[in-house]
């Protein structure tokens, strides 16, 4: 019977109740990057529908802090349509009652409330928003997103801003320089090197290669498929000049000349034994047998010029991008991950194959550790600056390097940086363009257009005129065909917050809200717009 090793150990029945608890979260995000968010501090602004629904999906989790700021007082209309407000609170604090029955849902977490608005806390504290990991605002008009905007950039704090309207919601991320190390690609191919194999992969190879010839049948069948691939690969470069597989064709032929490599039925030799490890190893051609190169995104943050040029106040990221770039300069390759994928394989010739990655691994790190603290003691920083395990995260990661910088709120509407196509009536880019008006008729008016019946018609003139005063920003004379459907559309909502919405969009939210802060997986770039009534998610940027 065959035995695949598991990469994950079951947990142990000694585990920490935390450890039950954000179980499921672990095995996504690791213990550091639970760490990470339960150190976070989160500013929400406003605690409508939306913006519960947000820091409820982050409370759950064990976000560290938040604060919620907040001015208004519950009405009849947040009782209708947020979970966490009641009939009985009408009146009170709204940032207050909010808060209290987040903190019910998880006693590790800290909050607290601020009954005033952003301009007040700004007057009064121009460092507020400074203390916060992160700032969410819900529902703000543009006058106070803009003065938000500017504070956080200038901060490089993120800014995640979260509309809903009627059937339609809007999220828009506001990110400077945005550094991830653990993307967690869909997908990935494993990083076997079988065309670039060390000495200690090609001896331990050759020898189970060789071995293959006199094993019994279940043996065979258990040999570890990379064991496989690489005495075909040796026969194949000696008939090729040296080279691999490089296209469909070729790679077919390949399959075709690995399976008669399996063995034959000892009553019926036309026929092969059904061999596992043969099939998988057909399987891998496409993804394992590639040759080794640098990936564009990791060869782009290498030649960055914040890799190049770094000084004292470079963060961790950049000086280890540098030692990596001096580690391909030398070697002309990534350094090797360490990590094997699950195999039909006995046990034994599995943690083999696995450790012999992982010493590799682990000797390209530490030549990489090595740079790190020439550079760091060179930029008078403690070598413990940068953690061992750090690095070799580093450096198993480093295929999957990714760097993301964004554009401010008050950028995307000048004529260069506005790249939505609003040509197309049917595209729900024009339903942003006429939500971010909303934002600035909130400026002009103080509230949501159509709110009654009665001035439904004004404010959609009002809205109209706002909308063409912002295409005339952009160097647009004419107005899209289809925005004055949109422009009537969203002032018969009157800014009603659906929860079926809220809770929707602010879920999604919230996930954009973990991979900043846990600063794992590729966080939107930089605009989503949700439309309930056709189930529509449209992703697109805006700004440079």
């Amino acid at each position: 019977m065959s035995s695949t090793p598991s990469p994950c150990l079951p947990p142990s029945p000694l585990q920490s109740e935390k450890a039950k608890r954000y179980d499921r979260q672990l095995r996504l995000w690791g213990d550091h990057g639970q760490t990470a968010l339960e150190r976070a501090n989160v500013c929400l602004i406003n605690a409508s529908a939306t913006g519960t629904e947000i820091l409820k999906s982050l409370v759950l989790p064990g976000m560290g802090n938040f604060t919620i700021l907040d001015p208004s007082p519950v009405t009849g209309e947040d009782a209708g349509n947020n979970f966490f407000l009641t009939a009985d609170s009408i009146g009170q604090s709204r940032g207050e009652v909010a808060t209290r029955l987040l903190l019910e849902m998880n006693h590790e977490v800290r909050g607290e409330s601020r009954q005033e608005s952003v301009e007040q806390v700004l007057d009064e504290d121009p460092d507020f928003f400074t203390n916060f990991s992160l700032v969410v605002a819900c529902g703000l008009s543009e006058k106070s997103l803009l003065l938000l905007s500017g504070k956080l950039d200038s901060s490089k704090i993120p800014l995640l801003v979260v509309r809903t309207s009627g059937f339609l919601g809007y999220i828009r991320l506001q990110l400077g320089e945005h550094l991830m190390v653990e993307t967690h690609p869909d997908n990935a191919a494993p990083d076997l090197r079988l065309d670039q194999p060390w000495d200690a992969l090609v001896s331990w190879l050759e020898e189970e290669g060789r071995r293959m010839t006199t094993m019994d049948l279940k043996d065979h069948g258990h040999t570890p498929y990379p064991v496989i691939m690489h005495s075909f690969i040796k026969e194949w470069r000696e008939k090729h000049d040296g080279n691999i597989p490089a296209n469909y064709k070729e790679k077919k032929v390949f399959k075709e000349e690995m399976l008669k490599g399996m063995r034959k039925r000892e009553n019926n030799p036309e026929l092969y034994e059904d061999e596992e490890n043969f099939e998988e190893a057909a399987k891998a051609v496409n993804t394992v047998l590639v040759k080794s190169a640098i990936p564009s995104n990791t060869q782009d943050i290498i030649n960055d010029p914040s890799a190049e040029n770094i000084s004292a106040s470079s963060a961790n990221f950049w000086i280890l991008a540098h030692a990596l770039r001096e580690f391909v300069v030398k070697e002309n390759r990534l350094p090797v991950s360490g990590v094997i994928p699950d195999m039909f394989s006995d046990s034994e010739r599995f943690i083999k194959l696995q450790n012999i990655y992982r010493d590799k691994a682990g000797q390209d790190a530490e030549i990489i550790q090595r740079k790190v603290h020439q550079v760091l003691e060179s930029l008078g920083r403690s070598s413990e600056t940068i953690s061992e395990t750090e690095i070799k995260r580093f450096c198993r990661e480093a295929r999957f390097l990714r760097i993301q910088r964004g554009s401010t709120l008050s950028d995307e509407f000048s004529s260069s940086n506005f790249n939505l196509n609003l040509d197309d009536p049917e595209s729900d880019a024009l339903y942003y363009l006429v939500l971010r008006a909303v934002d600035r008729y909130m400026t002009q008016f103080g509230n949501n257009p159509g709110l009654t019946e009665a001035d439904i018609e004004l404010d959609i003139g009002r809205l109209k005129t706002i909308t063409t005063s912002m295409l005339g920003q952009m160097g647009l004379n004419t107005a899209p065909q289809g925005i004055d459907e949109h422009i009537h559309e969203v002032c018969r909502y009157g800014g009603a917050e659906l929860h079926s919405v809220a809770a929707f969009l602010g879920g999604a939210a919230a996930h954009e809200c973990v991979k900043l802060l846990t600063g794992q997986f590729v966080p939107m770039d930089n605009l989503v717009l949700y439309n309930a009534v056709t189930a529509n998610v449209s992703s697109f940027k805006v700004g440079n």
